[in-house]
């Protein structure tokens, strides 16, 4: 049995105390990895950005808002794991400044100076263990592979999970999964519960059973 840590969902940037960046993920996919990981007799820890959904009672859930509130709960908790899913979609820019009363409408154009967050993955990459393992995702609407493999090596991770922004708040998924060569290993499509179960299955293949 493998301790794994899976992130899931959006995180929130905020603008002003109302106002806020994100993006469209749902934490369906985080769920059914949850649920795949009991299934394959795993203790699945996850944690989770702001979602409409319920994740299994049983599971030890751990919420979050922003992108350095995923960071930092990653890194307490990612030293008592075997490993880590990486599946939420972190926000990747937050304003400069946060204003402290709602930006108020003026009928000018209105310009934010943006910059970006940690890199959540790339983060626990550079502290894994050699016992530790991760498994990144890359949604890319462009160059689909090229920017899975850049992220695989940026990251340090074990393995990439490649789909696609049709993936964003939907039931279904088509994936690919990439190892550290670079290899395609697995392909699945179908239900995000089917197509968590396969990359467990891979997980558990690959990178759980090779470091028993």
């Amino acid at each position: 049995m493998a301790r794994i840590l899976i992130t899931s969902g959006p995180t929130r940037q905020y603008l002003d105390p109302i106002r806020y960046l994100t993006n469209g993920s749902s934490g369906r996919m985080g769920r059914a990895l949850c649920e795949a990981a009991a299934h394959f007799g795993h203790d699945p820890v996850v944690i989770t950005g702001p979602v409409q959904i319920d994740y299994p009672a049983a599971v030890e859930i751990v919420s979050v808002t922003s992108t350095e509130e995923l960071l930092a709960a990653c890194s307490e908790r990612f030293p008592t794991c075997d490993g880590v899913i990486g599946a939420a979609a972190p926000c990747d820019y937050r304003p400069i400044r946060i204003e402290t009363q709602k930006i108020a409408k003026t009928g000018d154009p209105l310009h934010l100076d943006l910059i970006e967050t940690p890199d959540v993955m790339a983060t626990l990459g550079a502290q894994k263990r050699p016992d530790q393992w991760l498994v990144g995702f890359a949604l890319e609407t462009e160059d689909q592979r090229f920017r899975a493999l850049t992220k695989l090596v940026k990251k340090s991770c074990d393995l990439m999970v490649l789909n696609g922004p049709q993936a964003m708040d939907a039931l279904d998924n088509q994936i690919e999964i990439l190892n550290a060569a670079g290899e395609l290993v697995a392909a699945a499509q179908g239900s995000k519960v089917d197509v968590a179960l396969r990359i467990l299955e891979i997980v558990d293949e690959q990178l759980v059973g090779s470091r028993k």
